[in-house]
């Protein structure tokens, strides 16, 4: 793997995909800060009669913490990297959980339409080639007034944040990568991404613009606490 960009990151994931879980694993409150973006859907009633779209579901984190908050949604996970797909269907699944290989851009040509009553997207956004497009489209699968949450890094205007999440990367998130795939090129992507995309004003912005209504955010805690932003909008009531 010579480098990862935008383009080329399903790719990079299908390569890393059988040590993927081990990595996030040792991420202190890498699951507990899924669940709580999960929370913030605010499914009523266990998601019973919800239909959930899983934007980016890798190997199944995302969708395991929306079940664990929801557990009788029928959920659509998607997610554009064979490899990581390949993994989460090799987990026990209850039958409500269908998973999809598609890009985001790509979900209309196979097959995913709305409405869906929730849409979660968990480190999905920043790696997209380009953001806006999927927003808007996002926006139109989505039940009028139903939630759109994103889980994502965003540190672009803090000194400290960054030199904490280069700390992080440099010396637990890429070293570990390379011992578990022998090869550190998406670690390393991986941390570009996050020092490279919007600020939280500057996201929440862009969510704003691309149609969504309500929009606010909030930090995860511990060391990702100013790092780890979860966003939460709404599709108008009107269209």
């Amino acid at each position: 793997m010579t480098g990862v960009t935008a383009g080329t990151v399903p790719g990079a994931f299908d390569a890393s995909a059988p040590g993927y879980d081990l990595l996030v694993g040792l991420n202190p409150g890498y699951h507990a800060a899924l669940r709580a973006a999960a929370r913030a859907l605010r499914l009523p009633d266990r998601g019973r009669g919800a239909r959930v779209l899983d934007l980016g579901c890798g190997t199944g984190a995302s969708t395991a913490a929306l079940l664990e908050v929801a557990p009788e949604a029928e959920v659509v996970a998607v997610d554009a990297s064979e490899g990581m797909l390949a993994a989460a269907r090799g987990k026990r699944w209850p039958g409500r959980v269908e998973f999809v290989h598609s890009r985001a851009e790509d979900l209309a040509a196979t097959g995913v339409t709305g409405p869906f009553d929730a849409v979660f997207a968990a480190y999905l956004v920043r790696n997209l080639p380009d953001p806006d497009p999927v927003l808007r489209h996002v926006r139109d699968l989505l039940a009028p007034g139903a939630p759109f949450v994103v889980h994502d890094y965003s540190i672009a205007n803090s000194a400290l944040r960054r030199a904490i999440w280069t700390a992080v990367c440099w010396s637990v998130v890429i070293p570990a990568g390379w011992v578990v795939t022998r090869d550190r090129t998406l670690y390393t992507y991986l941390w570009r991404s996050a020092l490279a995309f919007d600020d939280a004003d500057a996201f929440r912005d862009r969510l704003r613009r691309a149609g969504f209504t309500g929009v606010r955010r909030g930090s995860a805690g511990g060391w990702q606490r100013g790092i780890t932003h979860t966003f939460l909008g709404r599709a108008p009531e009107h269209r």
